[in-house]
């Protein structure tokens, strides 16, 4: 992979880290509202953290024509596991964190709503560029 490519997937990285800092975020620092536990805000940011992951890992790959479908259910498998362990780095190191196994659905299904995204511009890639 050359260093242009590779430079591509600086956005995952942050990506990964700003997710790292926001689930480790000591408890009492996160603001406290009625209204994020009527519409289980909560779970709806792990949907859009985990997603926005999934397509940062996977994008570099379909811009530059490499996209396949083992490679982003590679790509998916490894943002899960990443979602379980947060989960466990935030019950066992995270100040006033706990574990929350909705959290982990909440980060597969953002996960996969991604991945079918990224499966979809596969298959729009393949159409255009079959010859007619």
């Amino acid at each position: 992979m050359s260093r242009s490519r590779a430079l591509h997937f600086i956005p995952g990285v942050i990506w990964l880290i700003i997710i790292f800092i926001l689930l480790t975020l000591p408890g009492p620092d996160i603001p406290k509202s009625n209204f994020f536990d009527i519409v289980y805000f909560d779970k709806w940011v792990h949907i859009g953290l985990f997603g926005i992951l999934m397509i940062l890992w996977g994008y570099p790959f379909l811009r530059s024509g490499a996209a396949s479908k083992n490679i982003l259910a590679f790509i998916a498998v490894c943002s899960v596991l990443y979602g379980i362990m947060m989960e466990f780095v935030q019950k066992y190191f995270a100040i006033e964190r706990s574990f929350d196994l909705f959290d982990m659905v909440a980060d597969s299904i953002g996960v996969i709503i991604a991945w079918l995204w990224l499966i979809n511009q596969i298959k729009k890639q393949n159409i255009k560029n079959k010859p007619l």
